[in-house]
């Protein structure tokens, strides 16, 4: 049904949203694939569908530390600005690890992450320069803005590794499709079948909705299509 991941994600967008895909992941033995409902888009009509580039966060006291003896002691922001150009085209840059105490993501990481054709940034935490990232337009979602900044308080240290955000296991490569609703991590290994699946089931719904419109009642409706 799609050749490569430009009409995947075209379909996705086009057809789909994350609560269908996760009904099915729950039909499917994948019971845990929403992030936190804390992390909402900055302007609730945003979606972001891409492939995860999971990135490790960690917090710490000062941007730079004499008597540190860790290989990042010295370098602010850690491999933070690695780990932001290493971003490739429909990748979405998916940040956990740190206590939620400063913005992890910004302006300049929107305007950086669009050049390079991402798809979007999903934080576990908060994000900040909310007017430049709204008049952007890239898909960011997060705890919701707060100014602090990373510079002295967190340290990226490494990135395309699996990383856990409220107990959802993000392996690099896997899909992030997230909406207002809230944020779905459907495993590569998955993913076909998934997404397949998602699509009947969502012409089906199609037909509930019109049958209902048309005087059905829910209980009927649900025995003749087996959705609700």
């Amino acid at each position: 049904m799609w050749k490569n991941d430009d009409e995947l994600f075209a379909l996705m967008r086009s057809q789909l949203f994350p609560a269908v895909v996760g009904d099915i992941l729950d039909t499917m033995g994948f019971l845990h694939q929403f992030l936190a409902p804390a992390i909402r888009p900055v302007r609730p009509d945003m979606v972001v569908v891409g492939r995860a580039m999971p990135v490790l966060e960690t917090n710490c006291f000062s941007a730079k530390d004499a008597d540190g003896h860790g290989p990042l002691a010295q370098r602010p922001f850690g491999l933070l600005f690695e780990a932001l150009d290493d971003l490739k085209a429909h990748e979405v840059y998916v940040a956990t690890g740190c206590a939620p105490q400063f913005a992890l993501w910004g302006g300049l990481m929107t305007t950086r992450a669009l050049h390079l054709k991402a798809a979007g940034a999903v934080l576990d935490g908060y994000s900040r320069d909310t007017p430049e990232v709204l008049q952007l337009g890239l898909p960011v979602f997060s705890y919701g803005g707060y100014a602090q900044d990373q510079g002295p308080r967190g340290k990226v240290v490494d990135w395309r590794v699996p990383v856990e955000m409220n107990g959802v296991r993000v392996m690099p490569g896997d899909i992030v499709f997230g909406d207002v609703d809230g944020v779905l991590v459907i495993p590569r290994r998955a993913e076909e079948e998934a997404i397949r699946r998602a699509l009947e089931k969502a012409t089906t719904e199609n037909h509930v909705r019109d049958a209902i419109q048309g005087g059905m009642s829910t209980v009927e409706a649900f025995k003749t299509f087996g959705v609700m």
